[in-house]
Parts: C-alpha cells; structure tokens; sequence
C-alpha cells in the first residue's frame, strides 16, 4: 500500500443548513502504513498532535477500519484501539489518538455540531467516559464515509443536509452495532426473542408474563430484569404496546366495530379498551378511527 492521504475542504454552511439541527464540518480519511509518518505530511498542523494532543470545538466520529493503536482523553485512560472501532471525540474534551508503529491504520473521520447531537449526549446516548465503541468492521458505514467525501467535493444544493443526514445514520448504526456487541454469544437473547414470539403469538389472549417466564425455565423476576436491560423497556410494557399498534391497524384497517375490536385484543369490555386506548393515544378509537381510516 502506498501511503496516501485525502481530506475533503471544511463544509460551508448556509443559515438554512444551521435550522437541520446539524451541521457536518468537515469529512475525510487518511491511510498510514507501518512505520509511516503520523500525521501526513500535507495534513493541517492543527488536525492531530500526536504528543500533545488537542482539544475540538466540535463531536468527531473517527472510525478505523484497518490496523492498530492507541487512545487516550481527559475520561479515558490510554487504550488499546483496533480495527472496527469508533472514536467519539467530544468538544471541550483533551484527547490524544494515534496508529501503532508497526501496523499503521486507517481512519475515517467526520465532524458536526448543533443541538441534535448535543441532545443526543445530554440524554446520555453518548458519553466522554466512553470514547471508544466497538462496532466491527462494516462495509455500509465505510460507503457512508466516502459518500460523504463524494458529495462535499462536488457540493451539490442540499449537500450538507445530506452528508449532516448520513451523520445521523452512522450514529444509530453505531449504538446499535455496539449495544449488540455486549451481547454477542449470551444466550438470554434467544429466551427474549422466544418471548417477545410467544407474546406476539398470544395478542389476542391474555398470556400471563410468569407462565412466559415458566415457560422458558426463568424466574419470573430474572426474566422481567433480563428483558427490560435488553429491550429498554419492561415485558409488560411490551405487550401493551403490541396491543396499542393491533389496535391502531385493526381501527384503520377493518370494519370491526369497537367492541369486537375488544373482543379481538382480550380485553374485559369495550369500555375497558376504550380506556387503555384513550390514555396512550390521546383520542377515543372512534376519534382515532375518524380521523385515520383510510
């Protein structure tokens, strides 16, 4: 592999861009080979100090997709970093990173700013103290990265709400791929996925949650425990939700009436579904079907 480096230019903005919420900075890669130079050559010499370190006004995603090396910032102590990881650089945060010697890497980056993101992290979807995330390697988040390149070269109308966009997409993928990564070979998530068949099976009935549990050999209290840390939600939860959204399609697409609908989802009385439906949706379901039937 030659050693070769490309960066696209820092992204323009309009005052239309700033109302999306994000703003993408800047795009680009770079491959190192080992024992070559970090950072290249013709990089900017404020990009990367490898000794010092640096501090961003902005959020970057700095993915490396071969080799290794190492990270360190003011919440993460120096870490080993491999291929298929994803560094989260935050803004006002101290950080160091750089390819081990031997093997050089490669790595994607981009940055972005606005008050999507600083939602994001102020919800606690992405933290300082966890700086590293590994994804594995993908070849849909790498295409990400150089389409993004590709369309702040040409920049195109509507460029950087596109590329911004993208943003988000690697951002979803990345806790996605991560949160399944902790629970690669556990096999608590075939029982949940055996449950959340069984309570699909059962909509219309009323299968009780411990014979569920039972059913798969679990505590009842484990399973409950076990499911929400999983689905980010209680088992109950779960199947009254199946109820709301049968209930929803059942309302806009069939002519049952109210009380067979009832009836259809195992609840005691049409009143009694009226009343679920009501203090989840904020409409009767003969409003809800008024309004939304097709």
């Amino acid at each position: 592999m030659r050693n070769s480096y490309f960066k696209s230019h820092y992204l323009t903005t309009t005052d239309n861009d700033k109302k999306w919420g994000i703003l993408c900075t800047t795009v680009g890669m770079q491959m190192i080979d080992p024992h070559g130079q970090y950072p290249l050559g013709s990089h900017p010499n404020n990009y990367q100090t490898v000794k010092r370190g640096r501090v961003l006004d902005e959020y970057q995603l700095i993915y490396i997709t071969r080799g290794e090396g190492y990270f360190e910032s003011t919440n993460c102590k120096r870490s080993k970093v491999r291929a298929g990881n994803i560094l989260f650089l935050f803004p006002g945060e101290w950080h160091c990173y750089s390819p081990d010697v031997n093997t050089g890497w490669t790595e994607y980056w981009v940055g972005f700013k606005g008050p999507n993101i600083d939602k994001r992290v102020e919800y606690g979807f992405f933290s300082p103290g966890q700086p590293i995330l590994n994804i594995g390697y993908s070849v849909g988040i790498e295409n990400c990265y150089q389409e993004m390149i590709r369309e702040t070269e040409q920049e195109k109308s509507g460029f950087q709400i596109l590329v911004s966009s993208i943003v988000l997409h690697i951002l979803g993928y990345v806790i996605y791929k991560h949160n399944n990564k902790l629970y690669e070979s556990n096999p608590i998530v075939e029982k949940i996925n055996q449950a959340r068949k069984i309570m699909k099976e059962n909509i219309n009935g009323s299968i009780a949650l411990e014979t569920i549990a039972a059913e798969l050999g679990l505590g009842y209290t484990w399973f409950r425990r076990a499911f929400k840390e999983y689905t980010g939600i209680s088992p109950a939860q779960y199947q009254l939700q199946m109820k709301q959204n049968r209930a929803k399609e059942l309302l806009t697409n069939s002519n049952l009436n109210i009380s067979e609908i009832a009836y259809e989802l195992g609840f005691d009385s049409a009143s009694h579904f009226c009343t679920f439906f009501k203090s989840r949706e904020k409409f009767t379901p003969t409003e809800y079907r008024e309004k939304f039937k097709f």
